[in-house]
């Protein structure tokens, strides 16, 4: 909702700007001695002149040609609303500005026609990268000339490293048997408990025995 009235009210400000803009370009014609329909087509033409230049610009990025234009017909309608606003006589226009605004229509044709039929800036092609030719080959008179290559003596092999003896295996401590009747039942209470066998890590934190020991323990229980 709130982007809907955004964007409504973004239309009729432009709406409102660009009927200013239209009547101001009008009265500047008409008080240039530009009657009837020919005050009408001036701001026609300067609005059309400015939404050619705008659309080089956005499809075809920018360019001299679409900016030159751009300011040229921006130009013309900030003045028609500058010289409307008060600082211009429209009963006694100077004949300087008669003579713009009669020689506008030519001014906006040739820009109209400009922008729609001439090509954007091209940009130039890199130069292709320098082809390497490879070198003829030698011939069999200067292969035989050549000096002998030497020839490259090989490193000794170098000896096989020796075997790492494994060391030797710690043997399993001794458990006592009442140390191993009380793991039967604490086992037994935690296959009770969780439906699982008792593995050496639980019962190591159980009864508080080193790992070896524990795994000893876990041995004699399974």
């Amino acid at each position: 909702m709130s982007s809907r009235l955004r964007i409504d009210a973004v239309l009729v400000q432009a709406v409102i700007a660009g009927a200013l803009s239209f009547a101001h370009l009008h009265d500047l014609a008409a008080a240039a001695g530009q009657d009837g329909w020919k005050a009408w087509a001036y701001p026609v033409s300067v609005d059309l002149l400015l939404v050619a230049a705008w659309r080089r610009l956005r499809t075809d990025g920018p360019s001299r040609l679409a900016w030159c234009w751009f300011v040229i017909a921006l130009i013309a309608s900030l003045g028609a609303n500058v010289a409307t606003a008060g600082l211009l006589d429209l009963g006694n226009v100077p004949a300087w500005l008669r003579i713009l605004v009669a020689a506008w229509p030519a001014l906006a044709f040739m820009g109209g026609t400009l922008l729609a039929h001439s090509a954007g800036d091209q940009v130039p092609d890199p130069p292709a990268p320098a082809l390497h030719l490879d070198p003829e080959p030698a011939t069999e008179a200067e292969e035989l000339d050549a000096p002998p290559v030497p020839a490259v003596e090989e490193a000794p092999a170098l000896p096989a490293p020796e075997p790492v003896a494994a060391p030797p295996a710690v043997p399993a401590p001794p458990v006592p048997a009442a140390l191993v009747d009380h793991a039967r039942k604490v086992a037994d209470d935690h296959q009770a408990r969780t439906g699982a066998p008792i593995d050496s890590d639980t019962l190591r934190a159980r009864l508080g025995v080193p790992p070896q020991l524990a795994d000893a323990i876990a041995a004699q229980l399974a």
